[in-house]
């Protein structure tokens, strides 16, 4: 048969390390109390600032390939899945051809407007001198603002060409997933063939390269002990001997909750804490699993 670890309330383990961590076999005047060892207890887990990534593609289509696996270390851009891409490439390929025949219009248009505008001067130069009647310089000027109107619309085209190039380019880079930071893939969840779009879910479950953090959850007995940048020491709560790391209190929250730490259902529906978030003095020598249990010991002021 297997032995547990006993798991106190926390009320009661808390009450035994503030009393002391032990006593001198003569008896203590009786003028002075025992001087507590800590100034509050808390139990809380590893974590990292937002939490593990979950990855989604951005895009709707069919997977053609998957590059990473559950345990590998990935770098940041780094490929982890990728869509059939020729449904993509075809979209740009058409949008590329529209570009092409819109720049291709501007220039007969660029001529025609450069040409009609050049009759128009030399008739109006000709009427004002008498060697040309009014009617044609107005008709020839006429002429060159409908050429230039015709180049405006031209040009107004082939932007919006180009804008339809960006955006077939665009979605062709959504049917690729690269890896948002360095990290860990601890999670697999696609295989090529598959089909999937944003509202799929996760493929990927990534944890980055960020520094470990300990979120304890703070009693309201104890919310006026503790204080941003207190001093504290975090033990392994699953008694495995672990060295107890130093750290600090980064910040406290502002909001009461229900305990999720706390084993005892009946202590933990009438217990209300608040998060308190630390900070390692210095990365642990040891690696540190997300969601690992630990025991805050915060120092007495």
């Amino acid at each position: 048969m297997t032995l547990r670890p006993l798991r106190l309330p926390l009320t009661l383990l808390a009450a035994a390390l503030l009393a002391g961590c032990s006593q001198d076999d003569a008896p203590a005047a009786p003028s002075h109390a025992a001087t507590p060892a800590y100034a509050a207890v808390a139990r809380g887990r590893i974590d990292i600032e937002g939490g593990l990534l979950k990855l989604t593609m951005p895009s709707d289509g069919v997977v053609a390939q998957v590059d990473a696996h559950e345990g590998d270390q990935v770098h940041k851009g780094q490929l982890l899945a990728q869509l059939d891409l020729e449904p993509a490439r075809l979209a740009l390929d058409t949008a590329l051809a529209e570009q092409q025949q819109a720049n291709a219009q501007i220039g007969t248009l660029e001529a025609r407007a450069k040409a009609a505008e050049l009759r128009a001067s030399r008739l109006e130069q000709a009427a004002k001198a008498g060697a040309g009647d009014v009617q044609s310089s107005d008709d020839a000027r006429e002429a060159a603002r409908q050429a230039q109107a015709e180049l405006t619309n031209a040009r107004a085209a082939a932007a919006l060409a180009a804008q339809k190039v960006a955006g077939t380019r665009y979605q062709l880079e959504l049917r690729s997933l690269h890896a948002p930071s360095n990290g860990e893939i601890v999670q697999r969840m696609v295989q090529p063939g598959a089909t999937v779009s944003p509202a799929t879910g996760p493929l990927f479950v990534m944890l980055p390269d960020s520094p470990r953090i300990v979120r304890a959850e703070l009693n309201e007995s104890f919310v006026g002990v503790v204080h941003e940048g207190m001093a504290a020491e975090v033990d392994d709560d699953s008694g495995s001997g672990l060295a107890p790391l130093k750290a600090h209190v980064l910040r406290i929250g502002r909001v009461f909750g229900a305990s999720t730490l706390e084993d005892d259902p009946q202590v933990r529906a009438n217990t209300r804490s608040v998060e308190c978030v630390l900070t390692f003095d210095q990365p642990p020598s040891t690696p540190l699993r997300i969601g690992q249990r630990v025991l805050v010991k915060f120092a007495p002021k």
